[in-house]
């Protein structure tokens, strides 16, 4: 099986040619941000913008908010009640596709934090995507 060949990096951070596809995961585009500082954009592998302020404002921990972030990219959604069968399950096929496709060629997940930022859920996310839970 091919490596998985998965970054990341601030937006606002310029790109070079060992980027691969550049995917923004936040919620919000950012005001201002040109298209051109990245190829897609995923809003639905960033935190909930609750989750989001009640990190940022101080009031849930960096361990709470890793925890209930990667629990929000599990959770079923509305569409899954309306099916008996075949479920949703969260994110799990977008994430399975970009596991796919860092197989095929480099991924570099974006987010507005600055680069240096340990705290970003985009390395939650990478660590996420590399796990064996996200599997082809």
């Amino acid at each position: 099986m091919p490596k998985e060949s998965i970054r990341t990096k601030s937006v606002h951070t310029e790109a070079d040619k060992t980027d691969g596809l550049r995917i923004l995961v936040a919620r919000f585009r950012g005001r201002g941000l040109p298209k051109s500082r990245y190829d897609l954009w995923l809003p639905s592998l960033g935190p909930s913008e609750e989750l989001l302020h009640g990190f940022l404002g101080g009031k849930i921990s960096w361990a709470k908010f890793s925890k209930e972030y990667q629990e929000e990219l599990w959770a079923d959604g509305p569409v899954d009640d309306k099916n008996k069968t075949s479920k949703n399950h969260g994110q799990k096929g977008l994430l399975r596709l970009l596991r796919f496709v860092s197989q095929q060629q480099p991924v570099t997940l974006l987010c507005h934090c600055d680069e240096d930022e340990a705290h970003c859920h985009r390395h939650l996310l990478q660590k996420i995507l590399l796990s064996s839970k996200v599997t082809l």
